[in-house]
């Protein structure tokens, strides 16, 4: 199926499988479409949002629900959410059977319009994308913000023009499953350990973020973080054209910081400056790292440096990535639950400096903690600890020699046990090192219940 060609659809038998956000919005795009549309969750019906469930019935979707489909070959098409894994049992069946195993971001980029930029890496997608999709939008381009950040993308791709830009956060749970996309500027940004559990090892893992230029020609963009060797070696297999990007190295081509300067220099060799890297709203090494590469994204891009430099100088971050929330008897409370790997909670420890009050756990993705509780040293004074990973973490620590660490019921005891120990000039950060499906069904679920229980302090 070539790309635009919706007309396709018509008829199809598809099933869509995973009814969280991008599930529904491929639903209703591949009812939008005509096709013959079936959904499969492992949640029972009585789990299902009911206003889902009665759009599915409207539409005559059949409904798997707490079940699967006995004659799975029937398909022609599955499209997986990006939870779920392209092993499960039925899922290799159905591609033992012939039936085409794809996810949204492909089928988006299929039946819809527009260019695409796909940012990747462990860390700092959601803050990049969303910079990014700041410097496209006062470019004066149509501009969506979509993928892993939160917005399906096909439910802005069936809408979008020939000249829209939907700046996109790419996971690799969303990269295995692609086949035809191609991105006119693709990213990644950097690759530490992190979804071990479904991954298994780091070579999977860096192979589903390649997945991410596969397609890409040498009239394209890739853009890679030059400072991780390993996040770098993985651009050798490009087709497109390489722009590294390093906040240590001054590069021949690429985004660098020189003289405390933010600086590009062009294909041509020629230096642009774009701002003074003090002048950066986003605090923390790892967010020049992320202005760095959104620079070279929107300058290879074709946006003017004056127009970089002026959205650079005024972000001033994203919700729930070292996001101060309040400060009360000189105690700054800094929301951090999109620190959802033990890399991007050390960069965040790393940020804040020393001094903290630190509430981390959660989920547990096979992380290994030794690393997260090595940066404690003259940083973390006090550890609050909850879910799954709590006892693993207490004992990494312990290991290491930290023992002011406390396991705690739940959020609303570790804020409150927070700030009976901190003192005037501290900081109590939330930054889990960890994935929250154990507590909550999202980080920004966590992150608001951190706030809502920072502000039960004031009353």
């Amino acid at each position: 199926m070539s790309k635009n060609d919706s007309v396709k659809m018509k008829d199809k038998k598809v099933l869509i499988v995973g009814m969280g956000n991008s599930g529904r919005a491929a639903a209703q795009a591949m009812v939008k479409l005509g096709a013959q549309v079936a959904v499969q969750d492992s949640k029972k019906e009585e789990d299902i949002d009911p206003q889902l469930l009665t759009f599915l019935k409207e539409k005559s979707v059949t409904c798997y629900l707490g079940s699967k489909p006995r004659d799975i070959g029937s398909f022609d098409m599955l499209i997986l959410s990006p939870g779920v894994s392209p092993q499960l049992d039925f899922v290799c069946e159905a591609r033992d059977k012939g039936v085409e195993i794809i996810g949204e971001l492909e089928i988006a980029y299929r039946v819809g319009s527009g260019n695409y930029v796909a940012i990747t890496g462990t860390n700092g997608k959601t803050t990049t994308t969303t910079l990014v999709g700041e410097i496209y939008k006062a470019a004066g381009r149509e501009t969506y913000v979509v993928g892993n950040i939160g917005v399906a993308v096909i439910s802005k791709a069936l809408s979008a023009s020939d000249d829209s830009w939907l700046v996109t956060e790419t996971s690799s749970f969303q990269l295995e499953t692609i086949k035809e996309f191609r991105p006119e500027i693709s990213a990644i940004l950097n690759l530490t350990p992190d979804h071990m559990d479904r991954h298994k090892t780091m070579a999977n893992y860096g192979r589903a973020k390649a997945e991410v230029f596969k397609n890409q020609g040498p009239d394209q963009y890739c853009i890679v973080n030059y400072d991780d060797k390993e996040c770098f070696k993985l651009a050798e297999a490009c087709n497109a054209k390489v722009i590294p990007f390093s906040r240590k190295e001054q590069l021949s081509m690429g985004a660098y910081v020189a003289d405390g300067k933010i600086l590009v220099k062009d294909e041509a060799g020629a230096v642009v400056e774009i701002c003074r890297a003090d002048e950066l709203q986003i605090p923390g090494s790892h967010n020049l790292e992320n202005a760095l590469a959104s620079c070279a994204i929107a300058f290879f891009g074709g946006i003017g440096p004056e127009i970089i430099g002026k959205v650079l100088k005024s972000f001033g971050g994203v919700e729930h990535r070292l996001e101060l929330c309040n400060e009360i008897d000189g105690i700054k409370f800094v929301n951090d639950s999109k620190g959802t790997n033990p890399e991007a909670a050390i960069k965040a420890i790393e940020a804040m400096g020393k001094n903290i009050v630190l509430i981390a756990g959660g989920y547990d993705k096979d992380s290994s903690f030794e690393e997260f509780v090595g940066a404690f040293d003259r940083k973390v004074k006090a550890l609050m600890l909850l879910g799954k990973t709590a006892t693993k973490i207490k004992d990494a620590a312990e290991s290491a020699g930290f023992t002011n660490s406390i396991i705690l019921k739940d959020m609303e005891a570790c804020v409150r046990e927070a700030y009976r120990i901190a003192q005037p000039g501290d900081v109590v950060l939330l930054s889990p090192a960890c994935a929250s499906w154990d507590m909550y069904t999202s980080f920004e679920q966590r992150g608001k219940h951190f706030k809502s229980c920072v502000q039960a302090l004031e009353r």
